[in-house]
């Protein structure tokens, strides 16, 4: 075959390798874009249901579009509970719980990491152990160490918003996802601080935080989204208004038999808005973060 020959197929077969990429990508985009609509419909029929009047929830004619529109529940919304209230003590207790967790989680996967001491490793293993025993075991035990820590200081405890926070200060989770991070670090960056005169408290907050940074925001998203939404154990503990977090008075807008859908789809668009925006805040330390823990 002629030079000529050879050079005017491979003209032709570049125009088809190029539509063959063009067309598979325009496939992966499709697929998607399909997988996030079908992601985001539970939380676009919460939105439709919520600016419905409860009438039309289950008209079989209604369309996701509400026709009319009213916004009638999320007046109901701030009006029949007290919202603000639940809304400052859910931002009160989970900014305590992340904000603890970030302390405490960190110091303790640190020194799992990169602290040499006896027991190490076993107290890990059984650290990671206790990750098997449903959360549901514990509320029992827990319960009444807050009602005994209530008797003791009236201002812990049950019926009170550190009753909510303590039991989550620190969690084993959180250390697991930190130590696995950690251990990437080389050992030799820990060595060049400790040279210099640093102690380990500086070196983690000068050298190790700085690295760790996805992780940490990766660890906080998790946290954040597993206390805002927590809803068991802050109805056992708190009795009152005063300490009842969002999805606790949530439920107060659930009548004895009926259940007024539209008021409920309200309180639950409302309170999913600060996880969004937490999500749209930290989305680039946390794929940073899930991609720095595939690779070591």
């Amino acid at each position: 075959m002629s030079r000529a020959a050879t050079i005017g197929r491979s003209a032709a077969i570049r125009p088809t390798r190029r539509i063959w990429r063009l067309s598979k990508r325009a496939t992966l985009h499709l697929i998607l874009i399909a997988g996030s609509l079908l992601m985001l419909t539970p939380f676009i029929w919460a939105l439709s249901t919520s600016l419905k009047a409860a009438k039309d929830v289950f008209d079989p004619h209604g369309g996701v579009i509400p026709n009319p529109i009213s916004f009638d529940a999320f007046h109901s919304v701030f009006t029949e509970i007290a919202f603000p209230l639940y809304f400052l003590n859910s931002v009160t207790v989970t900014v305590l719980i992340v904000g603890f967790n970030v302390i405490f989680d960190t110091a303790a996967a640190y020194a799992f990491a990169k602290l040499n001491f006896p027991g190490r490793d076993v107290i890990f293993g059984v650290l990671l152990v206790t990750l098997m025993i449903p959360s549901q075991v514990n509320l029992i035990p827990l319960y009444r160490i807050m009602v005994a820590l209530h008797d003791m200081i009236p201002w812990l405890g049950v019926n009170t918003l550190s009753g909510i926070v303590l039991p989550s200060m620190v969690q084993v989770f959180g250390i697991f996802l930190l130590r696995q991070f950690f251990a990437t670090i080389p050992d030799e960056v820990i060595e060049a601080g400790r040279l210099d005169g640093a102690g380990e408290w500086r070196i983690l907050w000068r050298i190790v935080l700085p690295i760790a940074a996805p992780a940490i925001a990766t660890l906080m998203i998790f946290v954040f989204l597993n206390a805002w939404n927590d809803f068991l154990w802050p109805l056992l503990v708190s009795n009152s208004d005063a300490n009842r977090t969002l999805p606790v008075g949530l439920t107060l807008l659930s009548r004895k038999n009926t259940v007024n859908w539209p008021e409920t789809m309200a309180g639950s668009v409302v309170t999913i808005l600060p996880m969004i925006v937490i999500f749209l805040i930290l989305q680039r330390r946390f794929i940073e973060g899930i991609a720095a823990g595939s690779v070591k």
